[in-house]
């Protein structure tokens, strides 16, 4: 173990998508015999730790990013913070590489500070354009002179931007490299014994406010419902309320059950969840995050492809599920990352 090589696997603390897309990439690291160093902050950094126990750990900055009624209005009043948290990352990571001579690499997954000079830096988005309205084409050459700045960008997408669409599709040129989509489940022939999987994600308030808008709507519902909260923990807790069962949170393989045994999933459209229920085939209902441009995109783009309904939250009831049967559902095959992705990893660190 000892003289394998290391490589640095830092995903964004938002949500835990960037995380969970991360499990199949540390899981590709360690069959091709590479020691990943999980970095990260909050319940990123504590899911990852419960996925993979006996790996190493870097605490980062944390950007505290939050949301609010007007999103880049919020983004803007917290750019001092954040520049402060990437720098501050960027110090963390650059003393950890110059303690230690085997690390090769860096895998950052929208964390613009992780990155060095001295070893293959990497990074991982599916938004190579960043959505604002009338600012994007800003915020995007912004993100964009970022990205340029590592050595490869992965996007975890097919290469004719099936599910992300105008997000990642860009003439520039920013070293970008289309990876098939990243999911840490699998497909299982099994029994549909749960109607409704409620998945919650995302930051506070807004999975709270989702949490509490959801349970609502399916009081005294007669069908079975899972409900999987989202809220990373020390102890994992299992309860029951009327016709509903919750999970505070499961980990992939328990995840990957309650998936597969369901008939339809309500949750967020985030990308992360919106591949991981194409690999598993799912009929979906998206439920966007307000104000968040990204996630209002990608609910329309998916709803014009005919692949799954959507609306807002405050619009929600359990009766509308039945919309999914006009609609196709998500599907795309499993894609198994490519051993040749790796083979920047073997160059020699730079002095």
């Amino acid at each position: 173990m000892t003289n394998k090589k290391k490589i640095i696997v830092a995903p964004l603390n938002w949500g835990l998508g960037h995380a969970s897309r991360c499990v199949p990439i540390i899981n590709a690291l360690l069959e091709n015999n590479f020691t990943p160093i999980i970095a990260s902050d909050g319940k990123a950094l504590g899911f990852l730790q419960q996925e993979f126990p006996s790996l190493e750990t870097l605490k980062l900055s944390s950007y505290k990013i939050k949301y609010g009624k007007n999103l880049k209005k919020n983004l803007f009043l917290q750019l001092p913070r954040i520049f402060r948290a990437i720098q501050l990352e960027k110090k963390i990571i650059q003393l950890y590489i110059d303690k230690n001579t085997d690390v090769v690499g860096i895998i950052s997954d929208n964390r613009f500070g992780v990155r060095s000079k001295k070893v293959t830096s990497i990074y991982i988005t599916h938004q190579i354009n960043i959505l604002s309205n009338v600012t994007t084409f800003f915020t995007s050459k912004i993100h964009q002179k970022i990205i340029k700045r590592f050595d490869e960008c992965w996007v975890p997408d097919n290469l004719n931007s099936e599910f992300s669409g105008k997000l990642s599709t860009s003439k520039r040129n920013v070293n970008q490299k289309f990876i098939g989509v990243l999911s840490r489940f699998k497909k299982l022939e099994t029994s549909k014994n749960i109607d409704v999987l409620v998945l919650l994600s995302g930051p506070e308030p807004n999975r709270t406010y989702l949490e509490e808008r959801l349970i609502s709507a399916f009081n005294n519902d007669k069908r079975k419902i899972v409900f999987v909260l989202g809220k990373v923990e020390k102890i994992q807790k299992k309860w029951t309320n009327n016709n509903c069962t919750f999970y505070n949170y499961a980990l992939s393989e328990e995840l990957n059950k309650l998936l597969n045994s369901s008939r339809v999933v309500v949750c967020r459209s985030g990308y992360s969840s919106v591949i991981d229920l194409a690999v598993l085939n799912k009929k979906a209902f998206l439920i966007p995050t307000k104000n968040q441009p990204e996630q209002e995109y990608l609910a329309r783009y998916l709803k014009s492809k005919k692949l799954a309904p959507f609306c807002e939250e405050h619009l929600f009831t359990s009766e509308r599920l039945v919309e999914t049967e006009n609609y196709s559902g998500l599907k795309s095959e499993e894609t198994k990352i490519n051993q040749d992705l790796y083979r920047l990893f073997h160059r020699k660190r730079k002095l």
